[in-house]
């Protein structure tokens, strides 16, 4: 009766978790979207233009300061809800490991980081918007696409170790193991790495990164130091899978048509608003907000599709993970693991799972597995 009470006790606090983080982050984006919304249709954002029109002569420096501006208020504005939700939260169910200042100097380095990844991106689009109006969309899509391979090759190496410490795995006897699947599967991996996640959190992850010489697998320090060799090999063999099946690549294959398609689409419906709302052409700064809510909506619409597709790859690597290894025992183990460690709902909602997951829940990746290879209890 106790475990039972226990364990009762442990789920509610794990379903609280889940369905309070997945609240905030619907509030945070509809309140972002409507704040953006507010600034457009109010007029403030033709006011702005203009008065930063007035300041510079050059197009390109007016972007810059009109949209520094936008992004600073938002952050500003939303400081309260990402400091209850990624540090007042974390430290409420005891996940988190960081002190404020940890946080904070965390939270300025992605901002700054993400800030400087994104303005080469802003100014093409701006460059090509005023050069190449009729088919802007497709000019940005092929510089996103770039942008994209540039990332997935230089994530591992520059952008990771900004934020955490990597070193080559040393223990031995599971870099063995990890070899032998290596060795049975023909796969040459530039590295294994495990990184200092535990300075952040209690959580455990792991994960295939980069592409090309930059390709390598990460292993938490969490990770090591909760689960044994046979988890931690069926983790790897996991991530094997990934690549086996070029889950990487098919996945910016797959974003990249959906990104062309969506950049089409927002065009038409974009030329189209310009006119309505008599903005000043389509490079009009007062009317790229307009463009980013387009985008925004696009984007929304497509995030159970993309959910979805993320989700059967998970399938298909958990496939290949028992099939390497051979070790149900061990892939049952390691997912009830990870669930207690990062507080997974081990069965949420169908219809949350379906919107907003992107990896199968606990529950249901142990059953596909039973079902599968038809192993019972």
């Amino acid at each position: 009766m106790e475990g039972g009470l226990i364990n009762n006790e442990n789920d509610k606090k794990v379903k609280s978790y889940n369905k309070t983080k997945i609240a905030i982050s619907l509030f945070n984006s509809i309140f972002i979207f409507l704040l953006i919304a507010f600034f457009v249709f109010s007029g403030l954002s033709k006011d702005f233009a203009l008065y930063i029109n007035q300041l510079f002569d050059n197009a390109y420096l007016s972007l810059i300061l009109f949209v520094s501006f936008i992004l600073i208020v938002e952050t500003v504005i939303t400081f309260p809800l990402s400091l209850y939700s990624g540090f007042i939260l974390e430290h409420k169910y005891n996940l988190s490991n960081q002190t404020f200042i940890q946080w904070l100097i965390e939270n300025i380095k992605s901002f700054l980081l993400g800030f400087i990844i994104f303005l080469p991106i802003l100014l093409a689009f701006y460059y090509i918007v005023r050069n190449y109006q009729s088919f802007w969309w497709f000019w940005i899509g092929v510089v996103i696409f770039i942008f994209t391979i540039l990332l997935a090759r230089l994530a591992p190496v520059i952008i990771f170790p900004l934020f955490y410490k990597f070193y080559p795995l040393e223990n031995e006897s599971l870099k063995n193991r990890i070899m032998n699947l290596c060795n049975k599967t023909k796969i040459q991996i530039k590295g294994i790495f495990t990184f200092n996640l535990s300075k952040e959190t209690k959580k455990a992850n792991a994960g295939f990164t980069g592409i090309g010489k930059s390709k390598r697998i990460i292993i938490s320090d969490t990770l090591l130091n909760n689960f044994s060799e046979e988890e931690i090999e069926v983790v790897f063999a996991h991530e094997l899978g990934h690549y086996i099946y070029h889950h990487i690549w098919i996945g910016m294959i797959i974003n990249t048509i959906l990104t062309f398609i969506g950049l089409y689409l927002v065009s038409i419906i974009y030329s189209k608003l310009i006119v309505y709302f008599e903005f000043n052409g389509i490079d009009d700064l007062a009317a790229l907000p307009l463009l980013a809510l387009l985008l925004t909506i696009y984007g929304i619409i497509l995030l159970p599709l993309s959910n979805f597709i993320s989700r059967m790859n998970e399938k298909k690597a958990d496939s290949f993970a028992i099939e390497l290894t051979n070790n149900f025992s061990a892939f049952e183990s390691t997912m009830l693991k990870l669930s207690e460690l990062n507080l997974s709902d081990k069965s949420p909602n169908k219809i949350i799972e379906m919107l907003f997951y992107s990896h199968p829940s606990i529950n249901n990746r142990i059953k596909y597995i039973k079902e599968k290879f038809k192993i019972n209890d």
